[in-house]
């Protein structure tokens, strides 16, 4: 069970996001929200890059060394990675929003808590629903399993579409989850699921164009 404190934030963090009606909205929010102590730790706040009406939404956990520096998500060789593969499938980072459970890097890159991730679900679950994206792609299980309410993990979860509900919209959203960046890095053999993953994505994307 939550704590005090923690159930208090996790409140506080809801009526914040809900109040929010543009990006710019939120990300003032997250600026003044003081109910999560990695922001006392992080050097910036990494709210999230790309379009602000783009088809797809990409979410990762949480913002490493260099996305901390330069307060943009994945920017670094995750990031690098990431570009590459949606450029090759057709995707550009442009016409796309990409942003992290987490607006704030743990300290070390350490794994988020349970409730560090519960007090911030809200905000990128409010960003989700102002960008209102065609398809969700999660990077790695930790965003998965946070917004699709599973204990599954990223293994068994890849390359099955899921509906992903989200506060603030009527239908839910089609969602896919993939291996992160980060463990591709680390694995390069899985890149090839991966690979398939994306370009299932951009699949679902073109004819959500066409319809």
């Amino acid at each position: 069970p939550a704590a005090p404190a923690d159930a208090e934030s996790i409140f506080a963090a809801r009526e914040a996001a809900r109040a929010a009606e543009t990006l710019a909205d939120l990300r003032a929010v997250l600026e003044a929200f003081e109910g999560c102590a990695l922001k006392r730790t992080a050097a910036n706040l990494v709210f999230g890059d790309g379009s602000e009406t783009g088809p797809l939404m990409v979410v990762g956990e949480a913002p490493g060394a260099d996305e901390d520096r330069q307060g943009l998500p994945f920017v670094g060789p995750s990031g690098q990675l990431l570009d590459a593969m949606m450029r090759w499938a057709g995707l550009s980072r442009d016409r796309a929003r990409i942003a992290n459970i987490l607006p704030w890097r743990p300290p070390g890159n350490r794994t988020p808590t349970p409730q560090e991730v519960a007090i911030m679900r809200p905000f990128i679950a409010r960003q989700i629903a102002l960008v209102r994206p065609k398809a969700i792609l999660f990077l790695g299980g930790s965003s998965a399993k946070t917004l699709l309410d599973t204990d599954e993990g990223v293994t068994r979860l890849r390359g099955k579409w899921r509906d992903c509900a989200i506060d603030g919209l009527s239908d839910p959203i089609p969602a896919l989850a993939t291996f992160h960046p980060a463990f591709l890095l680390r694995q390069p053999g899985r890149k090839r699921e991966a690979w398939r993953d994306i370009l299932t994505v951009a699949q679902r994307l073109r004819e959500a164009e066409t319809a």
